[in-house]
């Protein structure tokens, strides 16, 4: 399975919006799994939560964010949508900077994701291809880069 499985043909959203909101910012990275049904609106509230409480404890390294709360918080389905954002985003992550990807994680269970987790890994530590998503025009070359992991 790769990560094309969870995203599916309509689980990526690319944006050139400026100056969004934390909140903002979340919400667009939940709004596919929110429409779709994967997640309840609880879980993006789980998010938005934790991250008030701890931060941007979801941003991994310069770039990159990993929107997540727990299975329990709202997941019905184990999927993930990819934000690409054209001019940055401040999650407020003093340690990496503006964010241009975010991949969201909808996980059932602790357990079951672990090669999803792999796969996001091999992804994240590929600079070329992050670099490639954040620079892609459409989402048909963003899918094409997920295939391969």
């Amino acid at each position: 399975m790769s990560l094309y499985d969870l995203v599916g043909s309509d689980g990526v959203v690319i944006t050139s919006e400026r100056d969004l909101s934390v909140d903002s910012a979340l919400g667009l990275t939940c709004s596919v799994l929110l429409s779709r049904g994967d997640v309840e609106p609880s879980y993006l509230e789980a998010i938005k939560e934790k991250h008030k409480d701890i931060g941007a404890y979801y941003v991994l390294a310069p770039k990159i964010a990993m929107p997540h709360a727990r299975p329990e918080d709202g997941v019905n389905r184990a999927a993930l949508q990819v934000t690409v954002f054209k001019n940055g985003v401040d999650l407020e992550s003093s340690d990496n900077g503006e964010v241009y990807l975010a991949i969201t994680l909808a996980a059932m269970d602790s357990d079951s994701h672990i090669h999803t987790i792999m796969a996001l890994s091999n992804l994240f530590q590929n600079d070329d291809d992050i670099d490639r998503i954040i620079a892609a025009n459409n989402e048909s070359e963003i899918i094409e880069i997920l295939q391969a992991y």
